[in-house]
Formats: C-alpha cells, sequence, structure tokens
C-alpha cells in the first residue's frame, strides 16, 4: 500500500507531541489524564495511526503547555523538514524536539 502523501505532516505531529511530552517528563499516561483522553490513543497518535481532531489538538497542545498557535507553528517547523526528506526519499530520523526561536 502506497503511504499517504499527508504522511510528514502526520508523522511531525506524531513526533512533536511525543517528544515534547517526554521533554515535560509526562509518560503516555500524564498526558492522557491531563488531556482527558485514553492512553491508547495517545498512542496511536504518537505513532502516526490515528489523526486527532482540532478539539483534541487543543487539548493536546494545552496538555504539552503551549499555545495552540505556538504548538501548531512546531509542527509546521517538523513537518517541512519531515517534507523535504520525504521528497529526497531519504528515511528521516527521529530528532530531539526543536527549540524554540
Amino acid at each position: 500500500m502506497r503511504p499517504s502523501k499527508n504522511q510528514p505532516l502526520i508523522s511531525a505531529l506524531a513526533t512533536e507531541i511525543k517528544l515534547r511530552r517526554q521533554e515535560l517528563g509526562f509518560t503516555q499516561e500524564d498526558l492522557a489524564g491531563i488531556c482527558q483522553l485514553d492512553r491508547p490513543y495517545i498512542s496511536l497518535i504518537e505513532v502516526g495511526s490515528k489523526q486527532p481532531t482540532i478539539s483534541v489538538l487543543l487539548r493536546l497542545a494545552e496538555g504539552l503547555q503551549y499555545p495552540l498557535g505556538d504548538f501548531m507553528g512546531r509542527v509546521e517547523q517538523r513537518y517541512q523538514v519531515e517534507q523535504s526528506v520525504a521528497d529526497s526519499g531519504i528515511k528521516p530520523a527521529r530528532t530531539r524536539s526543536m527549540k524554540s526561536s
């Protein structure tokens, strides 16, 4: 099966959520509790198997201690990198969380 053309965006979102959660020292269970979501749902988002709705994105951003706009800006930065990598045909490596400018 051919990967979705949205895969770099899904991957960027998944990576940003996981790395920020780890940066804050939260487990998936911690984040799920804060956001009033199920832990397995957090796991599925972090591996790119689920695409959260805007209301879930808002809860995740708040749980990860970011205003939604800042959070989505970080996802966009990561997406641009992952899109460039996808366009080049090179498999991306997981990177540490991007620091704010």
